[in-house]
């Protein structure tokens, strides 16, 4: 008798749909996520509770609860959603940058832009941001290096043309850059500074911080 090889899966065909009970998951976290990002922004970090939002969300506490640790789990994942979708706001600004000032620059105005529709979010993500428990986790989470890591790029690459002397100390200038950029918050979300402020601010910031490597 003849022997027939099995016939092989295709990999991409074995592949499970989402089961009924996934996609419900997906749906709850979605509507908890979009009813505590309002109220955050409505009532900021210490107004909104857990019980708010279940209700805002039209689903019960226990809900909540069982997709989310806590309300900093909660927000910690609405912060960290926006961090990669600014990365991506502060990269883009970066590539119309003709030199490395002009890129730099143009990356801190997209960042205080991307917040001036959501200024109550904002003052809740500074607030939480800086606070001893949460602040650490936030400011050391990967979306935040991503923007450390875009000031980097940009200074490597301004020494690549030659902007920039070789000896520069790129890690330690982009931590400054970097300081820098996130000084100017509080005048931004707080202080209602318009954005031709800011710019001139940040502009300055950054040709003392780039003045002692800068060539010519």
């Amino acid at each position: 008798m003849k022997h027939i090889a099995p016939i092989q899966a295709d990999p991409e065909t074995s592949m499970k749909a989402p089961t009924r009970r996934t996609l419900a998951k997906q749906q709850t976290r979605a509507k908890v996520l979009a009813a505590a990002r309002r109220l955050f922004s409505e009532e900021g970090y210490e107004g909104a509770t857990i019980r708010d939002i279940a209700a805002a969300a039209g689903m019960s506490t226990g809900a909540v609860f069982a997709n989310f640790a806590d309300k900093s789990d909660l927000f910690r994942e609405i912060m960290m959603t926006d961090m990669v979708a600014l990365a991506q706001a502060m990269g883009q600004a970066a590539r119309r940058g003709e030199t490395v000032e002009d890129a730099i620059l143009a990356m801190f105005t997209a960042g205080y832009g991307f917040y001036q529709n959501q200024l109550p979010l904002a003052r809740a993500a500074f607030s939480v941001g800086w606070s001893p428990q949460e602040g650490p986790v936030l400011r050391g989470a990967p979306p935040v290096q991503m923007l450390h890591d875009l000031i980097v790029e940009q200074l490597v690459a301004g020494a690549a043309r030659g902007e920039l002397t070789p000896e520069a100390d790129v890690t330690l200038r982009a931590q400054m850059l970097f300081d820098s950029y996130l000084s100017n918050y509080p005048q931004a979300i707080f202080q209602a500074w318009t954005m031709d402020d800011l710019k001139a601010r940040s502009r300055d910031q950054i040709r003392i911080l780039l003045a002692g490597v800068r060539k010519g």
